[in-house]
C-alpha cells in the first residue's frame, strides 16, 4: 500500500490552499487560513499523516503529526 502524503496549508493569491504533499493542484481553496485549516485537520486525521500549516510568508508555522509519531512532541498544545 502507498504511503499517504502529508498535506499542508499554504498561502496563495490572498487566500489558502489545503494541497497534498508533492501535488501541484490544491484539494481546496480557501478565502481564511483558519476555514482551510477546518478542511485539512480531519483529512490529516482520517489518512493519518501530518499536518503542516505555513504562515504568509511560506514558512511552517505549525505541524501537527495524526500518524504514529516515533517522536511525539514534548509540549501540551493540544
Amino acid at each position: 500500500m502507498p504511503k499517504k502524503k502529508n498535506i499542508h496549508i499554504v498561502p496563495k493569491d490572498g487566500g489558502w490552499e489545503v494541497k497534498r504533499e508533492g501535488s501541484k493542484s490544491p484539494v481546496s481553496k480557501h478565502r481564511t487560513q483558519a476555514a482551510a485549516d477546518k478542511k485539512a485537520r480531519p483529512m490529516a486525521r482520517r489518512d493519518r499523516v501530518e499536518l503542516v500549516t505555513h504562515g504568509r510568508d511560506g514558512k511552517i508555522r505549525d505541524k501537527d503529526s495524526f500518524g504514529n509519531d516515533p517522536n511525539p512532541p514534548k509540549d501540551k498544545k493540544h
